[in-house]
């Protein structure tokens, strides 16, 4: 299993827990993002990234974090087959998977915090999608409508 990990300056420890668990489970990983203060990076530069390759099918799924993981997702679900959800707490993590088949996890280190971002990347990661019902809504959520 691939995954891609990605955050800007504000989630690089919720990044290094994330990469933690993914390595521990034995995903290979890809991980981008800066590795510590003074250095900056901006969001959508990194969710860019994270999102082509899930969309590609380089990588099977896609972790993003930033201070609130809104503007990663907001990024990220830009591309057409990218379902990026912001996970908050248990609730979100599970629904996300199970009903909408999320591809890219989004946190918020600022609002979750860094040792919560692994429980729920876990969370996230040991739900299946439910598929029946809500395959059709995935698909019309993959559907493009006009340009992007």
């Amino acid at each position: 299993m691939k995954a891609i990990l990605g955050s800007d300056h504000a989630g690089i420890s919720g990044r290094k827990e994330a990469l933690r668990l993914l390595e521990q489970r034995g995903w290979e990983v890809h991980e981008i993002g800066p590795e510590g203060d003074p250095e900056k990076a901006d969001y959508p530069d990194i969710a860019h990234q994270i999102a082509q390759s899930v969309t590609s099918n380089e990588s099977e799924m896609g972790v993003l974090v930033c201070g609130t993981g809104q503007g990663m997702a907001m990024t990220a679900n830009r591309y057409p087959g990218a379902r990026a959800a912001v996970i908050t707490d248990s609730f979100t993590a599970e629904m996300s998977r199970a009903h909408n088949d999320a591809n890219i996890a989004c946190f918020g280190e600022r609002v979750v915090g860094a040792a919560a971002i692994g429980q729920l990347l876990a969370r996230f990661l040991d739900t299946p999608f439910e598929e029946g019902r809500h395959m059709t809504r995935v698909e019309k959520i993959d559907q493009v409508i006009g340009e992007v």
